[in-house]
């Protein structure tokens, strides 16, 4: 057995979306032919419970566009996987509350992506409201939910106020990410932002919100609230490095296998659940070998003379690759060379 654990996966079970925005990096809107059936998606739920994969967090295109989703997540929490899914909250209905009782569904996370005006531009008027109205029904009902922001250029600015609208809500959670320039948003927007601003934006915030909150692991890194940055306030959790192939997996909809979800390239996929067992995949000693072969001499740019290199690896594989194409080379981190 290999001296990896999995813990944690992201799981597209669908490309069927209703919104085709343009910072989307998996081009969804259309599901892609030859999907995974249900079968085929209850034995991959028994793989990764299997591995011991403790949480997994089930994305689209849109999860409740794909009929049998209720019956993969039944199927992982049976076993002891926690299962959050994530939505754009535009086709909730009060129908699939029971759902996701029925399933002990842990949590719901809903994207939203600045005020109204901006959040409807992206994806079509009206859809603000609807994923607040979705806010409101899951609070209502007893399932935790969450926010994630992805950030872009014309975003970014306005976090003030989309937080001034977010605090009249009882979520648990907002999460803020950078937009990787992958899929629609290599040319659908421009990925560029202030990360210092955004950082200081956070702290300034974290402290007293009325729910938890911080950045992803693609914003950072280790300034003087690193260890609280990223939603933890309440417990020293500095950023470790990608975690991608080395603790987590992500699988798409025809069952291709990466390191994390957010690496959406060919040039990443491991494997295909078609063709191989999860476990064949996760054990291959060939595998993952951009972060389980990590040394410190990989680190290029700033990251190579950076103090902290040996933990933080240089940021996020995904969105480096992404920017730039360096793997070892964050372009997102604040931290001035030493």
């Amino acid at each position: 057995m290999s001296r990896f654990r999995l813990r944690s996966c992201v799981w597209e079970i669908t490309l069927a979306c209703c919104f085709s925005c343009a910072y989307c990096g998996s081009k969804a809107g259309r599901a892609r032919e030859n999907e995974l059936t249900t079968e085929e998606c209850l034995s991959v739920a028994d793989q990764l419970a299997a591995l011991g994969c403790r949480r997994v967090s089930m994305i689209g295109g849109e999860v409740f566009m794909r009929p049998d989703w209720d019956k993969i997540i039944a199927r992982l929490t049976s076993r002891g996987v926690r299962v959050a899914v994530i939505t754009n909250g535009f086709l909730f209905k009060e129908e699939h509350i029971a759902r996701l009782k029925a399933v002990n569904i842990e949590s719901v996370a809903v994207s939203i992506d600045g005020p109204e005006r901006v959040h409807d531009k992206y994806r079509s008027e009206g859809s603000f409201k609807r994923a607040l109205c979705a806010i409101d029904t899951l609070i209502a009902n007893g399932i935790p939910a969450s926010v994630i922001t992805t950030l872009n250029s014309e975003n970014a600015p306005l976090l003030e106020e989309l937080y001034e609208v977010l605090k009249s809500k009882r979520i648990f959670a907002w999460q803020i990410q950078a937009c990787s320039p992958m899929g629609n948003a290599k040319e659908g927007v421009d990925h560029r932002f202030d990360v210092k601003w955004v950082i200081d934006f956070v702290v300034s915030h974290m402290y007293d919100a009325p729910f938890a909150m911080g950045t992803a692991d693609n914003i950072g890194y280790f300034t003087e609230h690193e260890g609280h940055l990223r939603g933890r306030i309440d417990a020293y959790a500095p950023f470790t490095g990608c975690r991608a192939g080395l603790t987590s997996i992500g699988i798409d909809s025809v069952g291709n296998v990466r390191g994390c979800e957010s690496m959406y390239d060919e040039h990443f996929i491991e494997g295909n659940l078609r063709e191989k067992t999860l476990a064949a995949i996760w054990e291959d000693e060939n595998a993952f070998a951009y972060n389980r072969g990590f040394k410190k001499e990989l680190l290029t740019g700033a990251c190579a003379s950076c103090p902290e290199g040996y933990r933080c690896a240089g940021g996020c594989r995904s969105y480096n690759y992404f920017v730039h194409g360096k793997l070892y080379e964050s372009p997102s981190c604040v931290k001035k060379p030493q």
